[in-house]
Order: structure tokens, then C-alpha cells, then sequence
């Protein structure tokens, strides 16, 4: 695996290039902002690692005009700036993760792998998710259901293609709350109901063939076959209540 790490503290950046040598990966480690962007546009990596304050060009920029380009290799934001508005900004210009400095080295391993194992998943090259009528171009960020563009937030994204992912399985909220909110939610809690009801209501709702399907005391499942009268009731009354 071979990562692109754009780093101008050099002391920073050597340290980082060590560890992720020591732990299998190839690294370029690139010193200046416009160094690492012709590196981004001329050789192909499997991670880019993008400090954002870079003493020649932001790193932001950087990533939304390798993004405007049509590159898609998972980027992870290396920065001292914790405050949620950058965060926030990182990933809506482009960006799949956002590490904050000073980090340990371990969580970096950990958040590159996340990062690989979810670009495999996604198969970043090969981006269309399909059901029925509905479409996910994951590269594109982009969802439709038949000729009809659906604007989605970037949470409400991520639920619909860990669905389109594990299409025709039931999957009990917990597992949605691990894998799309990495997290863990009290079995009291509606989170889930709710995000998944706003989903319902921009991709389902308007249209003829209904997609989310909720299966009474167990979870969801994305499909495109009907689900029984029964569990069509208890969808209607499950649901109501985050209608108000």
C-alpha cells in the first residue's frame, strides 16, 4: 500500500513516514503543498495523508480541486485546528476523515485502515449502487431514483449505501448505529428510527415502490420486494410517531 503523506513539519512528518514503513506501507512523504498536489495528480496511492495548514497552499484547496478533477483515493485531514467547523468544512470539500494533532500513532494505523477497508468496500473505481430504481454514485456523492435527483446529507448518504451495502438483510438498529454512526446507542434511544424515517420520506415516499422496509421488533432492511401486509402495518404504526 502506498500512502502520500503532505506534511511541511518535518520532524512530524518523519516520524509518521517511520511508523507507517515499519508497519508494511510505502510512503512519499512531500513537504510543501504544491509538491503534494502534483504527486496527488501524477502518481496513484491507496491513502492520502493532508495537513492542512501548509505554508504554500491550504490543504483544503488542495482536496477540493483533486476532488473537482475526479480523484477519488481516500484522504485523511492531519491538523492542529480541532474546531468543528473545520471538521465539518474537511469533509464537504472531499475529505473522509479528519485526525486532529497531536495524535497517537496507533489511532492514525487504525483510521488509515478504516479508510482502506472502506474504499474496498465502496469500490471507489467502480462507484454505481443500484436497487430498483434507485441509484448511488459513490464517487459522485450523487443519488437518484429514476430520472429524479435526491439530495441527501452526508449522514443520510452514509445510511443509504451501508443499506444498499447489505441489501435484502435484516439489520437490527444497533448494527446500523455501529457501522454508519460508530457508535453505540442506548436501546431506548430513537436515533435511528428517526434518520431513518427522513430517509424514508426523500427516497420512498414520493414514489410507487417502497425500498425501506421496517421488520417489527428486529430492524430494517433495504429491498425492493414488497414486505407482508403485516409488516407494512406495523412500519405505518412503527413510524408514525416521528411523523409529528
Amino acid at each position: 500500500m502506498k500512502v502520500l503523506l503532505v506534511e511541511d513539519e518535518l520532524k512530524l512528518g518523519e516520524y509518521v513516514k517511520k511508523g507507517l514503513s515499519e508497519a508494511g506501507f510505502i510512503v512519499d512523504h512531500q513537504l510543501t503543498g504544491l509538491d503534494g498536489y502534483h504527486a496527488m495528480m501524477t502518481e496513484e496511492f491507496s491513502v492520502i495523508l493532508m495537513d492542512v495548514m501548509l505554508p504554500d497552499v491550504s490543504g483544503f484547496k488542495l482536496v477540493r480541486n483533486y476532488r473537482a478533477a475526479g480523484k477519488h483515493t481516500p484522504v485523511l485531514f492531519l491538523t492542529a485546528k480541532d474546531d468543528l467547523d473545520d471538521k465539518i468544512k474537511g469533509i464537504e470539500i472531499g475529505g473522509d476523515d479528519y485526525l486532529t494533532k497531536p495524535f497517537a500513532f496507533a489511532e492514525l494505523i487504525v483510521r488509515i485502515k478504516s479508510l482502506l477497508r472502506r474504499a474496498n468496500q465502496a469500490d471507489y473505481k467502480s462507484t454505481l449502487m443500484q436497487i430498483a430504481d434507485l441509484k448511488m454514485d459513490i464517487a459522485k456523492r450523487t443519488v437518484h431514483r429514476g430520472d429524479t435527483p435526491i439530495k441527501l446529507t452526508a449522514k443520510e448518504f452514509s445510511l443509504l449505501q451501508f443499506l444498499l451495502e447489505r441489501r435484502g438483510e435484516v439489520l437490527p438498529r444497533s448494527i446500523i448505529a455501529s457501522q454508519v454512526w460508530d457508535m453505540n446507542f442506548d436501546n431506548d434511544t430513537n436515533v435511528i428510527d428517526v434518520a431513518i424515517r427522513r430517509l424514508r420520506i426523500k427516497i420512498d415516499d414520493e414514489f410507487d415502490t417502497k425500498l425501506i422496509h421496517t421488520v417489527r421488533a428486529m430492524g430494517y432492511r433495504l429491498d425492493a420486494v414488497d414486505v407482508s401486509a403485516s409488516n407494512k402495518a406495523a412500519s405505518e404504526t412503527e413510524d408514525s410517531q416521528y411523523d409529528k
